[in-house]
């Protein structure tokens, strides 16, 4: 097949979907310090996410010294968020106490509000829009909790920029509207 520029373009739908045309909402377990605020102000200070892939993984078997193999169970890659912080830390002070709630720094302990897993664990939604605003594509993680809050870089010469940080998670499973 030769190449063929109009081809290709007659084959790119909408000029292709962009990266910077999304948005995230994430919510906090009620017993959160500043949840509801913390929540709310993550749809705007979530500078960077990723829509999610999966794995299915393969289970080797032998049979007369031929590996043949079978499909085995899905996994699902930890999420991460960059965060820009403003002079107020109200999502980064959520994050921690959050990560707090689930085990303590020093006496490693959960908090008394944090009986099950469903207790420490949220959801949250990653949009993805199109040039006119439509909703393109949304997924939603399901049962997920903080397990890493990443530094934030200070020094003399950091001049003229914001802070950020990046939050990683865990969850259970992601759902779509091409999941059941």
């Amino acid at each position: 097949m030769a190449f063929n520029v109009a081809e290709f373009r007659a084959n790119m739908v909408g000029d292709g979907a962009r990266p910077n045309l999304f948005s995230v909402s994430l919510a906090f377990p009620s017993f959160v310090t500043n949840s509801a605020a913390a929540g709310q102000k993550t749809t705007f200070m979530a500078k960077a996410a990723q829509l999610p892939g999966s794995t299915i993984n393969t289970v080797p078997m032998y049979y007369f010294g031929r590996e043949t193999k079978f499909a085995g169970n899905r996994s699902f890659a930890q999420w991460s968020l960059t965060i820009i912080n403003d002079e107020d830390f109200t999502i980064r002070n959520s994050m921690e106490s959050w990560m707090n709630s689930i085990n303590s720094h020093a006496g490693n302990l959960r908090n008394i509000n944090v009986k099950t897993p469903t207790s420490y664990t949220s959801d949250a939604l990653v949009t993805q829009y199109g040039k006119t605003g439509d909703t393109l594509k949304e997924y939603k993680f399901v049962g997920l909790f903080p397990i890493d809050i990443g530094t934030i870089d200070l020094g003399w010469d950091q001049n003229d920029s914001i802070e950020e940080y990046s939050v990683t998670f865990d969850y259970q499973w992601w759902e779509s509207a091409t999941t059941t």
